[in-house]
């Protein structure tokens, strides 16, 4: 599978949430959401779903705002990469880590693991 790496880094093909997933694949992944703490309650499929990144998709760290006005694809290609914003990225995804692993299936943490947790070799890579 041919990685699809977002502004951020995260890998959009393996990814739980980008489409197209069944409903199933959704819903599993809204409960899987709420019990790792990602959101405090179970999401709806349309609201839990993803079609990439977009300036309109809210993002925490404005990350996908700041690739579009430098008009590159991720941050990767940023001259002024690694930045303050995307080091707090990082180190914010990374917290989770430890709740995924232990939440999380083995088949679940490795899905989760290449898609949000190697944002940075993603990038260095990319």
């Amino acid at each position: 599978m041919e990685k699809i790496i977002a502004a951020c880094g995260n890998d959009c093909a393996v990814c739980p949430r980008h489409l197209p997933k069944t409903d199933e694949e959704l819903h599993h992944t809204a409960e899987l959401w709420h019990k790792i703490g990602y959101r405090d309650h179970v999401v709806t499929n349309e609201e839990i779903s993803c079609r990439g990144c977009t300036s309109d998709n809210w993002c925490r760290y404005q990350v996908v705002k700041c690739t579009e006005e430098k008009n590159i694809a991720n941050c990767g290609e940023c001259a002024e990469y690694p930045c303050k914003t995307i080091m707090e990225c990082f180190e914010v995804t990374m917290n989770f880590e430890p709740m995924c692993r232990k939440i999380c299936t083995d088949s679940e943490y490795m899905i989760i693991k290449k898609a949000f947790f190697e944002k940075r070799e993603n990038l260095e890579n990319a």
